[in-house]
């Protein structure tokens, strides 16, 4: 056969093969009339659907509850209307692997709240055997694996985990897969073992993600990993696990591991073996621009000799310890956070960097920024981190104020402040407690940290509070205040053809901030706004529009009757997500993204 036919052959196979595929229908208000395909007739189960379904068809479904699970053996695409209302169900249910069991074929799926069986029913919320699956924007909750991966190169993104002994496994003997779990959020506040696990060949990718850990207990781990053939761990922020927020165990002789651009903090625990990141060998790892904090060391390992390189070591009892060779530029300074707190149930941590920390462009000279400078340290620098402004905030209020008083002198002294932009500090004083600070109330103004002065006749009482100036002349909230009785001495957004959702700006914001996002056609709009646990804030856009290009203000300070909080003023700092749906013609799901923003009091 001539190659000119053989081409036309083929390309007729797959022109003729597209046009066979079907749009199907799912709905609780439709006939359930096969084969589906349309609103009026939709299917009332989804299995029912995918059952008739052939290769290449895909499958909407509509908002509701759906008490089933399923078996996708076919490679379709099924979509549904809305990650927070398009619910399935499988809490009262027993499959066989998963709620949503993925077997062979590639397909994918997006928009759903998947409900698992329990922790104690030994069965995933989603479960892929040798299936590429495609998954984002889906919720998951309530099963021992929120997303089990065998044998398969599936790729999710975009996903809100909770209340899963794992969240993410795994697990590849055959050695082929390379899968990526990027862009999500995982979220234990009491259950949970590992968040995130890898065993057993596969090169995996994990990637953007927020992976934290509320009330930590021990033996537990962020990101553990075993026997796999290659790992990237790039752009995360793992904190608060019991043991270790990075865990590589036994590695294959010919893996080779990439470890960058993490910010990584642990409870400050005394095991010899914890630590950010524990390795069992470091001959083929390489370990670059992480901001390891707040635990007991930052890097330990046991076996052939790990060799960190710019890496930001900040707050540890030990930097490191087992067989380290430090590499050049890792340096031990306050990484000068927006707000430098460990996990906590008011999820107010920003681990963004402030405008003049040591931090920034201080990575791996041969890796770069997104707009092309050096890397920063930190999760959100390098290829894969976020073009954000850099914020010039106030010095923290110093701290541990201490008075010595002898026969003649009053000594106040006070703890250095760590942010590298430090100036001087101003003592104000007066004779009464709970005083505000002003001019009149100065009394020195120096870079040390004591002030003297000597005791005074006719005073009782003296009452003092310190604050701290940058060397942009910010300066800091009152310390706590001290009483000394005396007497007792003892970019605008691109417009595309297409459509978007833009960064809001301005980011960081306070209190309110703009969104954009453009329409290529008409469609129904929501767009929503949640906090870092995922739980509904505010619905800022539900309605019909137009194509073209639309801005909404969102104002931290303004009530809303959809907010789930209970009074919006008591919002606090620290992450919030805002996503957009948009239903196009024929009540299809047309477009559907979420991006982070930053709130900060």
């Amino acid at each position: 056969m001539k190659p000119k036919l053989i081409f036309f052959c083929l390309f007729t196979f797959i022109f003729l093969l597209n046009a066979a595929a079907t749009v199907r229908y799912v709905s609780k208000t439709g006939s359930s009339t096969p084969p589906y395909t349309s609103w009026a007739a939709a299917s009332d189960s989804i299995q029912k659907c995918i059952n008739i379904c052939q290769n290449g068809d895909t499958v909407y479904v509509a908002n509701g509850v759906y008490k089933e699970t399923l078996i996708i053996n076919k490679e379709i695409s099924l979509i549904g209307s809305s990650m927070d209302s398009t619910v399935i169900d499988g809490s009262n249910t027993l499959p066989t692997f998963g709620v949503i069991y993925f077997l062979d074929y590639d397909s994918s799926i997006e928009n759903f709240n998947i409900i698992g069986p329990g922790i104690s029913s030994n069965r995933s919320a989603i479960s892929t055997r040798r299936s590429n699956v495609i998954g984002k924007y889906c919720r998951i909750s309530n099963a021992l694996d929120g997303l089990s991966i065998n044998f398969s190169s599936a790729n999710f993104s975009d996903f809100i985990i909770k209340n899963t002994e794992c969240a993410v496994r795994i697990e590849d003997p055959a050695d082929t897969s390379h899968p990526t779990f990027t862009k999500s959020l995982i979220l234990y506040e009491e259950n949970g073992f590992n968040a995130v696990n890898l065993a057993y060949g596969g090169t995996p990718n994990i990637e953007n993600n927020i992976i934290i850990r509320l009330n930590s207990t021990s033996n537990t781990y962020g990101i553990s990993s075993d026997y796999t053939k290659g790992l990237k761990i790039v752009n995360n922020h793992v904190a608060g696990f019991g043991d270790t927020n990075i865990d590589i165990g036994q590695i294959g002789a010919d893996s080779a591991y990439v470890i960058n651009n993490n910010s990584l903090y642990a409870e400050y625990r005394t095991a010899e073996q914890t630590g950010s990141i524990v390795i069992s060998s470091g001959e083929k790892t390489v370990l670059k621009n992480n901001i390891m904090g707040h635990g007991y060391r930052g890097v330990y390992c046991y076996g052939l000799a790990v060799k960190p390189e710019y890496n930001l070591f900040w707050d540890l009892k030990r930097q490191t310890s087992g067989n380290i060779i430090m590499g050049e530029g890792n340096i031990e300074l306050d990484p000068m956070f927006i707000n430098d707190t460990l996990p906590n149930s008011e999820l107010n941590f920003n681990y963004h960097l402030q405008k003049y920390s040591p931090a920034i462009d201080r990575g791996d000279p041969n890796i770069l920024d997104k707009d092309g400078t050096r890397s920063d340290i930190g999760m959100y620098g390098g290829p894969l981190g976020e073009f954000y402004t850099y914020q010039d905030l106030a010095p923290k209020p110093p701290r541990n104020l201490s008075v010595i008083i002898d026969t003649s002198k009053i000594t106040l002294r006070w703890n250095k402040n760590t942010e590298a932009d430090t100036a001087y500090y101003k003592v104000y004083r007066d004779t009464v407690p709970n005083f505000n600070i002003d001019s009149t109330k100065l009394v020195s103004a120096a870079v040390d940290t004591f002030f003297i002065q000597s005791i005074p006749e006719n005073i009782s009482k003296y009452v003092y509070k310190v604050t701290c100036v940058d060397n942009q002349g910010n300066q800091s909230n009152p310390s706590e205040e001290i009483v000394v009785n005396i007497t007792a001495i003892n970019d605008y957004p691109v417009t595309i053809n297409d459509y978007l959702l833009y960064q809001n700006f301005p980011n960081p914001f306070n209190p309110s901030t703009t969104i954009g996002y453009k329409l290529k056609e008409r469609g129904y709009v929501k767009l929503m706004v949640y906090d870092i646990k995922g739980e509904l804030v505010k619905v800022l856009v539900n309605q019909e529009q137009e194509a073209g290009y639309y801005e909404v203000n969102f104002d931290a300070e303004v009530g809303s009757r959809q907010s789930t909080v209970s009074n919006i003023n008591k919002l606090a700092s620290g992450i919030y997500l805002y996503r957009i749906e948009v239903i196009g013609e024929g009540n299809i799901p047309v477009y559907t993204e979420m991006k982070k923003m930053l709130m900060i009091k």
